[in-house]
C-alpha cells in the first residue's frame, strides 16, 4: 500500500511477551527456530523459523521447555493495570515521535499486540524494538527494573499486513479477541478502552 504521494506504507501486527511467560517448547506451542531433520539425511544444524505468515508454530517440546525454564534468571514478569496504562501512553508517544500511526493496541498481563502503520520501509524489528525499548525505560523509571533485567522476551512476532482486509482483520483481532486485556486502544476514539 502507498499513501496519496506514492510513498510506501507498511502495516504490521507486532507482538511480544513479557519475560519468562511464553518459553521455547511451551506446552501451548511456541514460535521458535528448531533444527530441521529430513528422514533421508543426517541431523543438520540448519534451523527453521516459525514466525512468518502462513507458518505453523512448534508443538510442545518438553526437553526444550525444561531447558528454557531452568535458564530463567528469576520468576516471570507479569504486567498490572498500572503498567499497561503507562505502556500505552509511552507507545502513543513513541509512535507520534517516529511518525507512525497506531491503529490498535491491546496490553495483557503477559504480552501485547499492536497494529501500526509506518511510512517508508523501516524494518519491523526496529519498530518493535523501539516500542519495547522506550516502554522498558518508562516502566523501569516508574516501577524499578525487574529482577530479570528486562521486561520482555528477546524477540517478538512481526507479521506484515499486506492489504486493507488484513489490516481490518488485524485490528479486529487486537481489539476484540484478546483474553482479559488490561487496556485496549482504538485510534479512532483517542482514549483507552478498559
Amino acid at each position: 500500500m502507498a499513501d496519496a504521494t506514492g510513498s510506501p506504507m507498511r502495516h504490521w501486527l507486532l507482538t511480544t511477551t513479557t519475560y519468562g511467560t511464553w518459553l521455547p517448547g511451551d506446552p501451548r506451542g511456541s514460535v521458535t527456530s528448531v533444527r530441521e531433520r529430513r528422514v533421508s539425511e543426517p541431523i543438520t544444524t540448519s534451523r527453521r523459523e516459525h514466525d512468518e505468515v502462513g507458518t505453523l508454530w512448534e508443538e510442545s517440546l518438553p526437553g526444550l521447555f525444561a531447558s528454557a525454564v531452568a535458564s530463567l534468571k528469576c520468576e516471570p514478569v507479569f504486567l498490572a493495570k498500572a503498567h499497561a496504562d503507562l505502556l500505552l501512553s509511552q507507545f502513543r508517544e513513541t509512535a507520534a515521535h517516529r511518525g507512525w500511526q497506531l491503529l490498535a493496541v491491546a496490553i495483557m498481563a503477559t504480552h501485547f499486540h499492536i497494529v501500526v502503520r509506518v511510512e517508508g520501509d523501516p524494518g519491523p524489528g526496529r519498530v518493535l524494538g523501539d516500542l519495547k525499548s522506550y516502554g522498558s525505560r518508562k516502566l523501569s523509571s516508574a516501577f524499578g527494573k525487574p529482577e530479570s533485567g528486562t521486561w520482555w522476551t528477546a524477540e517478538g512476532s512481526k507479521r506484515k499486513l499486506p492489504d486493507e482486509r488484513a489490516v481490518r482483520d488485524g485490528v479486529y483481532y487486537v481489539l476484540h479477541k484478546q483474553p482479559n486485556p488490561l487496556v485496549t486502544w482504538p485510534s479512532n476514539k483517542g482514549e483507552p478502552v478498559t
